[in-house]
């Protein structure tokens, strides 16, 4: 399997977001992933930002989560860059505060009830 083999670009809302498959699983740019839901025009900062934010919340593990791997730029050159599997992007995503955000979160919240709801160990919960 050839390097680009590995690489794909997701779109939403029009907006590419570059995955790559590592370790057996799909890796996000987090950079990316910010870019598109806050519409930001410094998405480097804000993510730079919200790293921080996330750390003061207890969110201690993020560092050992995030990996750098290496994606296209637009001058054709190979970069590190900020990644998270699905389960960290989740959790990145529940922190960003943005209005283009809020479905996803709301969606997020169903879906973690249903489960939830569905499981014996937690009977006592509901």
């Amino acid at each position: 399997m050839t390097k680009s083999d590995l690489i794909r670009v997701a779109v939403f809302e029009g907006k590419q977001i570059r995955k790559i498959m590592h370790l057996d699983e799909w890796w996000f740019s987090v950079i990316d992933i910010v870019e598109v839901l806050t519409g930001s025009n410094l998405p480097k900062r804000y993510w730079s930002d919200l790293k921080r934010k996330l750390a003061k919340e207890g969110y201690s593990e993020l560092y050992d989560k995030i990996v750098q791997l290496k994606f296209a730029a637009a001058d054709g050159k190979y970069y590190a860059t900020d990644c998270a599997n699905t389960e960290t992007m989740f959790r990145i995503i529940q922190s960003i505060p943005s209005p283009k955000v809020e479905p996803f979160k709301q969606w997020l919240a169903r879906v973690g009830y249903e489960r939830l709801e569905g499981d014996p160990a937690t009977q006592y919960l509901f």
